[in-house]
C-alpha cells in the first residue's frame, strides 16, 4: 500500500483511513523498540552501544532499523562526532519529547495494571 502525502491542516486528516499518514506513524512508533527507544533517551544524549545495553534483547539489526526510523520521523536526532573512532549520540527532539509524555503514561498505566492483566491472562488461559 502507498501512502498519500498529507498536505491539509492536522484537523482534516481523517485517521481511519487506510491510506493515511497517521497509520504509518502508528504502526511504526508503536512498536515495542521504538517505544523502548524513546523512553530510554529521555532526557539523556545516549550512544548507540548505551541505547543497546539499556534495552535488554534488542539486537543490533533491530536497534539500528528503529533509530533510523524515528530519525526518518524527526523524532530523534543523530549527532555524528568527527573523531576516530567516530562517535554518534541520539537525542530526542522537541516532537520526540512531547511523545514521551505519551509513552510515561503507557508505562505508568502498564505498571499500574500489570498485576491485573496478569491475572486475568492467567484466567484466560486456564
Amino acid at each position: 500500500m502507498v501512502t498519500k502525502q498529507f498536505s491539509g491542516s492536522p484537523e482534516d486528516a481523517d485517521l481511519r483511513r487506510a491510506d493515511s499518514l497517521a497509520r504509518e506513524i502508528f504502526s511504526d512508533v508503536a512498536n515495542k523498540w521504538a517505544l523502548l527507544i524513546i523512553e530510554s533517551l529521555g532526557e539523556r544524549t545516549l550512544r548507540f552501544s548505551e541505547l543497546r545495553n539499556e534495552i535488554e534483547g534488542v539486537s543490533h539489526k533491530m536497534l539500528t532499523q528503529n533509530l533510523r526510523m524515528l530519525e526518518r520521523y524527526g523524532l530523534i536526532e543523530r549527532t555524528v562526532h568527527p573523531v576516530v573512532p567516530p562517535r554518534v549520540e541520539y537525542t530526542l527532539t522537541e516532537p520526540g519529547q512531547a511523545l514521551r509524555v505519551t509513552i510515561d503514561g503507557l508505562c505508568d498505566w502498564t505498571h499500574q495494571y500489570l498485576g491485573h492483566i496478569e491475572a486475568s491472562r492467567h484466567r484466560f488461559d486456564a
